[in-house]
């Protein structure tokens, strides 16, 4: 091959890992402040802040007592109370904890009161969490809420335009069915059927005009799931697919018939992008998707998400309204992830759906790829999926650390530095199991 043709292959995998880096790095540095600066208020004095592993490329002392540094494997970080006898926190270093006084124990995490240090590993997870509702509401609230009207705000590039409606209309109502709300909208958009035309009844100008448009979900590509046929195949955001195996598609209800219809044979697209047609081959995968009333069901799927055929007008958004709805996005994230590990668990859906660090990359650098907005939106549910994780009741992570202090507070003592030790041995085997678990679906899995 010549190093030309080695040019793309490289750019990409440069991209998803830089993009992997800085994603890991957000989380991880936010995580490990929350173990830092909750200790630090609790009395608890850290020695080493590290964001990354092994060699130190920079570092420095503030004024505490505390040094940061940037190691050169940025696949993780730590924080070093004093006296710990390692980065994990997992055992006290007695030669030093002998060296110090009564009181300047009290400022270890082996020396300090239970509840602090049941808090200060406990601020991690909850660190991740707040990134993750942050994020989301500022996501929420720069690109706004709808208004409670059905207004057009910007229409999409489509095959044979827009038909009368123009930016500012008002969908008053869609073929005679009336829409005084997005509900309504919606409802009578999934009643459509056939190639059109569809009529619409707009507010324009104190107005009402009676216009053609095209479908409320045409079979556009608004979103593409990662790792799906569809990014594999170079489907993109935007794409509008004309045809499936020759036959003409306008729906999107028209075009998950077709694929459903195909149980996962080849298909040919006939794709329009921004005015021109080409073809694209793909196979669609089963897939597990979530059922609306729990659980998980297996169906092919090209992994397009459909959408309407406008960009809706909207308002200022308030923190009343951006804040609960974040906070149910981080909700989302964690029983979606619970009833996921459950149902693999159970064996009722592949073990494919559990990514390890290689899968975890391509995603973030797909993301990536698709624009700014949607890598910070995936930043904010990976710090939660990570958030999550760490609360597992494993010895290593900081879920196992919660359960020895809920054992010492339920015996009145600490356990035994040798049950510990047993413990994180077990901890640490089943840490490496998962990720070798992980990666080996990463080489796998199609």
């Amino acid at each position: 091959m010549e190093i030309a043709g080695l040019i793309p292959v490289f750019g990409n995998l440069f991209w998803t890992l830089a993009a992997f880096v800085v994603a890991l790095s957000v989380i991880v540095a936010v995580h490990e402040y929350g173990h830092y600066i909750v200790g630090r208020l609790c009395g608890i004095h850290a020695e080493v802040f590290s964001l990354g592993f092994g060699p130190v490329l920079w570092s420095r002392m503030d004024r505490r007592g505390t040094r940061w540094q940037i190691a050169a494997l940025p696949f993780g970080g730590y924080v070093k109370f004093l006296g710990d006898a390692n980065a994990a926190s997992a055992g006290a270093d007695e030669a030093t904890m002998s060296a110090l006084s009564a009181a300047e124990r009290r400022h270890t995490m082996h020396g300090a009161p239970l509840w602090a240090r049941a808090a200060t590993v406990a601020a991690g997870p909850i660190f991740n969490f707040i990134l993750s509702i942050l994020v989301f509401s500022a996501v929420l609230m720069t690109f706004g809420a709808k208004t409670d009207r059905v207004e057009v705000g910007q229409l999409y590039a489509m095959p044979g335009g827009s038909g009368g409606l123009q930016a500012g209309d008002v969908i008053l109502a869609v073929d005679g069915t009336p829409v005084p709300d997005w509900k309504a909208f919606y409802d009578a958009g999934d009643k459509q059927t056939g190639t059109g035309p569809w009529h619409y009844r707009v507010s324009r100008g104190g107005q009402e005009v009676e216009v053609e448009g095209p479908p409320v979900e045409p079979s556009r590509a608004d979103g593409i799931a990662l790792k799906s046929a569809a990014i594999n195949a170079g489907l993109k955001k935007g794409d509008v697919i004309t045809a499936i195996d020759g036959q003409p598609i306008k729906l999107f209800s028209q075009m998950q018939a077709a694929v459903a219809k195909g149980q996962g044979a080849p298909m040919e697209l006939a794709v329009w992008r921004d005015g021109s047609e080409q073809t694209l081959t793909l196979t669609p995968r089963p897939t597990d998707v979530p059922k609306a009333g729990g659980g998980f069901e297996t169906a092919y799927k090209i992994g397009l998400q459909g959408d309407i055929f406008f960009m809706p007008a909207t308002r200022t958004a308030s923190l009343t309204e951006v804040i609960p709805a974040a906070a149910r996005q981080v909700w989302d994230v964690i029983t979606n992830s619970l009833s996921a590990l459950w149902h693999m668990i159970s064996q009722q859906i592949s073990r494919c759906n559990m990514s390890g660090a290689i899968g975890i990359a391509q995603a973030t650098g797909e993301v990536a790829s698709q624009g700014l907005p949607d890598f910070i939106w995936f930043i904010a549910v990976l710090s939660t999926a990570v958030g999550f994780m760490n609360l597992f009741p494993i010895p290593m992570l900081d879920g196992g650390h919660l359960v020895f202090y809920t054992i010492e507070w339920a015996l009145g003592r600490p356990l035994s530095p040798a049950t510990v030790n047993i413990a994180m041995s077990v901890g640490l085997a089943i840490v490496v199991f998962v990720m070798a678990f992980g990666l080996t679906n990463d080489l796998t899995c199609p």
